[in-house]
């Protein structure tokens, strides 16, 4: 005879199957109800311990649907490895990781940025390669006197420069500007954004998107009364936004791939 299951509850109603995913040294992963981001440095029988990008260590019970990873509800499970404590395999950047690692003497190239934010962006993100590269980020009070700038530097085969511009389109201002850096040994790259901030990714701050702000209006203050941010302190609002990001993931492949392109441009022998 025939057998039937004696579950008979419809299929449309029963529970989506959760991936099971092994807690790996280095994987990133969210603790939903904490909101506690990090990565996987230790996974024992009924518990993981996560690091978040400040070196704080948190221990999570392994429970069915317990971690968002990539914003997809999973299960963490014990790998079939050693669970002895490791270090992420990662970096912020996504590069390989060189556990104590020291820094290197620091070169005489130098990648230059347009403010302080962008200054802390670019170390949030790609210090450890920095360090381990030599290289120096040195930030600009603005790019309108870049040549003069580029020309004091005296950039040369052992001593390149790059530097990262914001708002870089064609027919703007700091597109001619860029355009009037000729030496071979400088590289202006740059990204599409009025402001650093526009380069984190709007689904890490938990926006729908950055806002408008009419021409002539100063940009930090239009987008923080447009956001509901206070208004009267963005370095505060900044700082706020730094915390979100944890890796390269939290930003746009447009100032990923210009900031990757300048560390290679002065780290060439």
């Amino acid at each position: 005879m025939r057998q039937y299951s004696s579950d008979l509850t419809p299929p449309w109603k029963k529970p989506k199957p959760v991936p099971e995913v092994p807690a790996e040294p280095g994987l990133v992963v969210e603790e939903p109800g904490s909101g506690f981001c990090g990565a996987v440095v230790r996974c024992e029988a009924a518990t993981v311990t996560l690091e978040d990008r400040f070196g704080k260590h948190r221990v999570f019970p392994l429970e069915p649907r317990g971690f968002l990873l990539e914003g997809r509800v999973v299960t963490l499970v014990r790998p079939s490895s050693s669970s002895a404590p490791v270090r992420p395999t990662r970096t912020a950047s996504g590069s390989v990781a060189v556990p104590g690692a020291r820094a290197r003497v620091a070169r005489a190239g130098r990648i230059y940025v347009e403010g302080r934010h962008d200054a802390e962006l670019v170390e949030k993100v790609w210090g450890d390669d920095l360090r381990i590269e030599g290289v120096v980020v040195e930030y600009l009070e603005g790019v309108d006197d870049l040549p003069s700038i580029v020309a004091e530097f005296a950039p040369g085969p052992d001593a390149r420069l790059g530097v990262l511009v914001d708002h870089l389109l064609p027919g703007t201002k700091e597109w001619r500007i860029a355009e009037s850096v000729t030496s071979e040994h400088a590289l202006v790259v740059g990204h599409p954004y009025i402001d650093i901030w526009e380069a984190v990714k709007p689904s890490s701050l938990d926006i729908p998107g950055w806002p408008r702000v009419p021409h002539g209006q100063d940009w930090k203050t239009g987008v923080c009364r447009a956001l509901g941010w206070p208004s009267d302190n963005t370095g505060a609002v900044w700082q706020a936004i730094l915390a979100r990001v944890g890796s390269y993931r939290d930003l746009e492949p447009e100032l990923l791939g210009s900031v990757e392109r300048l560390i290679d441009f002065v780290t060439v022998p």
